[in-house]
């Protein structure tokens, strides 16, 4: 059965990642340097109103705390059919899964240099929820708005060009 619906997936062409929330601030606040994959640990009606597509990543960072790595400020909205016990508080922290060697080394990098760590997608890979980390540094006001001013440049050289090769 469960090879059943597999197939069945694959032919409708969701077999692969399935995203349920990007963080399209991050790449306007922050210069990304680096990424990395993560699970997350969630409760259960945590993960139906995930598949529902109900995340907002927003406001969200991660840090480390206690030798463990913690993802605050993501909300995701209790499902609606959850009451009593099965609800969840929408706002909690939720611990990440990653490798000691990793912490270790991110630990390091938050700590030494001007860094956080920027949640950028939550998508779900072969059943499990995963968070894709991003190792990101800070933007100033003058930053991004000469990164709009470069971006803007680059668009309009890029339509100069088009427009040469059509008409002469």
């Amino acid at each position: 059965m469960v090879a059943k619906r597999a197939a069945a997936r694959e032919a409708a062409g969701t077999g692969g990642d399935r995203r349920v929330a990007t963080n399209r601030r991050a790449r306007h606040d922050y210069d990304l340097l680096e990424t990395l994959e993560a699970g997350i640990v969630l409760q259960g009606s945590e993960v139906k109103s995930l598949r529902e597509g109900k995340a907002q990543l927003s406001d969200a960072y991660a840090r480390v705390s206690d030798g463990e790595l913690w993802l605050f400020g993501m909300h995701i909205p209790p499902w609606q059919f959850a009451t009593g016990v099965g609800a969840h508080d929408p706002d909690r922290r939720r611990k990440l899964l990653v490798h000691r060697k990793q912490i270790d080394e991110l630990m390091g990098k938050t700590q030494q240099q001007a860094l956080t760590l920027i949640p950028t997608a939550l998508y779900f890979r072969g059943g499990k929820a995963k968070v894709e980390l991003a190792l990101a540094k800070g933007r100033r006001l003058h930053d991004k708005r000469q990164l709009i001013l470069s971006r803007d440049a680059e668009r309009e050289a890029a339509r100069a060009s088009r427009n040469a090769e059509r008409w002469g």
